[in-house]
């Protein structure tokens, strides 16, 4: 019923930023089921998640991007699910938990100098997107 309810309020979360969802309940998921179980039931939701933002931006994907990153994407999430399995419980239990810990401060540092990966200035980071020139 816990992750139910974590789940709705991250949905809904998502929906309404568009972002989140993960980082609410992976947590919920580790703690309820284990890292190996949580990982895939994440994968799945994830895939659900981007599959209806296909559909929803069909004419705005640009697919030789998709291809470019699924080339090496793809075998690379084989070859880490492989080593998921392969790997005892609490080693990941440990690297997910120091990795989340992790992301907090490298954010903040990454702000505080300006890191992004966008080439725009940072100032124009925040401005609304232009529509596509057709």
């Amino acid at each position: 019923m816990f992750v139910l309810i974590v789940g709705l309020i991250a949905g809904t979360l998502s929906g309404i930023v568009g972002t989140g969802s993960s980082i609410m309940l992976m947590p919920v998921l580790v703690y309820e089921y284990g890292p190996k179980e949580a990982v895939p039931i994440m994968a799945i939701a994830a895939v659900m998640a981007n599959l209806s933002r296909i559909l929803a931006w069909w004419r705005e994907v640009d697919w030789r991007a998709c291809a470019a990153y699924s080339v090496t994407g793809i075998p690379a999430a084989a070859l880490g699910a492989r080593t998921l399995l392969a790997l005892p419980s609490h080693a990941v239990d440990v690297a997910i938990g120091l990795f989340l810990i992790a992301m907090v401060p490298a954010r903040h540092w990454l702000a505080r100098h300006r890191c992004s990966c966008s080439t725009a200035s940072p100032k124009a980071r925040f401005s609304p997107p232009k529509p596509p020139v057709r």
